[in-house]
């Protein structure tokens, strides 16, 4: 019984994917940092905490306290070819996840540095 009812008003997984696809494009667009974290991931705290001192203006959404969650990590992957977290997100950007960030902290990214790479976002 419940196949049958999930078969018709269930949704399929690719209209899920597309769903959660478009979230995650909707959030890497609308914010200037974005960053798809979980709340117990101490690599997620880390580049929050990074942030966090340098005053930035970021959106970070907790997977694991998603409804959607999974399908929006999986959207990731798909986008982006990462699946882990922190999948961060500057000025629509993919940066990567924790080390990555911290080597564009530490060295830049093509030719510029945090701060500039932040204020051209649009977060400080």
């Amino acid at each position: 019984m419940s196949f049958i009812f999930r078969r018709l008003f269930g949704s399929s997984p690719s209209v899920a994917m597309e769903a959660a696809q478009k979230k995650a494009q909707q959030l890497i667009d609308d914010n200037a940092v974005m960053v798809f974290s979980k709340s117990y991931c101490p690599y997620c705290n880390n580049t929050k905490r990074i942030l966090d001192g340098l005053n930035a203006k970021y959106k970070a959404i907790e997977l694991n306290e998603e409804d959607d969650g999974d399908a929006i990590q999986n959207a990731l992957h798909k986008m982006t070819n990462q699946r882990t977290v922190p999948n961060i997100f500057i000025g629509q950007v993919h940066i990567g996840g924790n080390s990555d960030f911290e080597a564009v902290v530490k060295n830049g990214k093509d030719g510029k540095k945090i701060g500039e790479l932040l204020k051209e976002a649009g977060a400080l």
